[in-house]
Parts: C-alpha cells; structure tokens; sequence
C-alpha cells in the first residue's frame, strides 16, 4: 500500500521524520529508519535512504508494510454507557499496538479528552467481548476489579477430544517465552512458572471426537486457555501454535474455535462510579 504526502508551507524545510510521524499516527520512529534502509520512501519521484529535508511542493510517496496498512472494520459495540464500553472484536486484529482495534477505537472517539483504553486483552484470533475504559477512575477501578476476579470471563472453546469430566478446575504453572511469543505448561512448579487456574464446563458432546466447553479463567495469562487445553489433551480446533494441523485441516479451520462470549461483573468490594454495574452480565449470542 502507497500513501502520498504533498509538503505545504507548514512542513517547508522540515525533517522528512518530523513529517511522516506527524502525518502516518501508525508508525514509529523505527519502522521509519527500516522504510529509509529498504528504500520504500520517494521524494518527487526519486527513492531515498537519507533522512533529507524536504520543501513546499514536494511530494513523499510511502510504501507501507502490510502491518501498518489501514484497517477498517465497523466496530460491533455491546454495550455503552459514559463510563465503560463492551466491543465484540473479531478475528485478525490485536487489542493494543499498531492497527489496533484500541487504536481504531480512538479515531472514532475523537471529541474525548481520555480515549477509551482497553482493561484486558485477548488474542489477535481469538474473537469476542473486550471492555474498554471511558475516563481513568473507570479504567483504575476495572484493572482493579480484572485483579480481584471480581469480573467473570467466559468462553466458548470447540477442542478435539471430549473430557471424562463434565465439568473441572485444573491448576497448572505456565513459562512465557517471550522471544518465540510461545508459553509452556507444566503440571507442577518449575523456576519461572506461573500458577494457572482454567475451569471448562462440557456444553455439548458432538461428532467426530469434539466437544463444547465453557471455559472461565480465574488467572489471565498469555495464552493461557489455549495451551492448557492443548496440554490436557484437548487442542482447540483451528489453533495454529498450540493445536494439531492435521486436526486443523480436517475440519477446514485456520484460525482457533475461542471466543470469549460473557462477561459478568460480579463486585463485591467498593465500586465507586462503577457501584451500578454490580451483577450485570453481558452475553454474545455466537454459534461454534
């Protein structure tokens, strides 16, 4: 994708940096000396490696990775009040970070002094209910609340494989590997593990050695449903890192079968501005 910028007399005689950063909300300083070193930038038709400065008139073509290019999506809002705001993310897109739906989210609120500002994340692929934070003592009491488990969250989980067990809380310990944004799970404690609690409900049985689960996580770690599931012998159906491909391919899916579907607000210490939000669910009609 090509975006073009035409200097005016704002920018005459300016750092080509100074005008790209101020004009792309996207990018960062890094990618833009990444964009320099592959050559990706022209000025008036010629490509550049330099950071030059550049005139009224001039015309900056950009030649943006795929990372940095626009997304659009009609955000599906849940619920809405002046404190708080419930999106139905889809798949393909990170809660925080470049293309962001946080970052979507804040063009569309651009009348607001606090943009709303999420207070947990899901994964990229993994679909569903998100809360965001409309001003800062909101955005303080939720993180407070998420801390607390004094906010249920629930998910719909189509895995391979069908539990002995109807319903279960399992404890395990998870290692994050942050340079191949991989986690590990091990049933007991190792230097560098974290405690995990993962409860999963069976919903339904179905054909072909799958199940239905409702999974409700009482601690928030990375990854954290789709590897325990995946080390208790229950791949989710279309996971790529933690699931089985041959799996995957026969039931035609390329992204994992999660999403979270139900949040229920269950405060039982001081609210404050939130006091009204006690015992109100929000559910996700979604079919798996």
């Amino acid at each position: 994708m090509m975006k073009q910028i035409i200097i005016n007399k704002k920018y005459h005689e300016k750092k080509l940096n100074k005008i790209i950063l101020e004009n792309l909300p996207n990018m960062n300083y890094p990618t833009f000396c990444k964009l320099l070193r592959k050559k990706d930038i022209k000025v008036n038709g010629k490509r550049i490696n330099k950071d030059i400065l550049v005139y009224e008139k001039d015309k900056i073509e950009i030649y943006l990775p795929k990372e940095l290019e626009d997304i659009k999506i009609e955000l599906n809002k849940m619920y809405e009040d002046e404190n708080i705001l419930i999106i139905d993310k889809p798949s393909n897109i990170e809660v925080t970070g470049i293309n962001s739906l946080t970052e979507i989210i804040s063009k569309q609120y651009t009348d607001y002094e606090f943009k709303p500002q999420p207070c947990h994340r899901i994964d990229r692929n993994t679909t569903g209910l998100v809360i965001f934070a409309k001003n800062k003592e909101a955005l303080e009491i939720l993180l407070e609340k998420f801390k607390k488990h004094e906010i249920e969250k629930h998910y719909l989980a189509l895995v391979y494989g069908i539990p002995t067990k109807r319903e279960e809380r399992v404890e395990a310990y998870l290692f994050k590997d942050n340079k191949k944004s991989q986690v590990y799970i091990s049933d007991t404690f190792k230097k560098g593990y974290q405690k995990i609690i993962t409860k999963y409900t069976v919903l339904e049985k179905r054909k072909n050695n799958t199940a239905l689960l409702d999974v409700e996580i009482e601690t928030g770690r990375t990854h954290q449903i789709r590897a325990h599931l995946a080390h208790m012998g229950y791949p989710i159906i279309g996971d790529g890192k933690y699931g089985k491909n041959d799996i995957n391919r026969r039931f035609g899916k390329k992204y994992q079968m999660l999403c979270s579907y139900r949040l229920k607000f269950n405060f039982v210490t001081e609210s404050g501005i939130l006091e009204y939000l006690t015992g109100k669910e929000v559910k996700k009609n979604v079919t798996i």
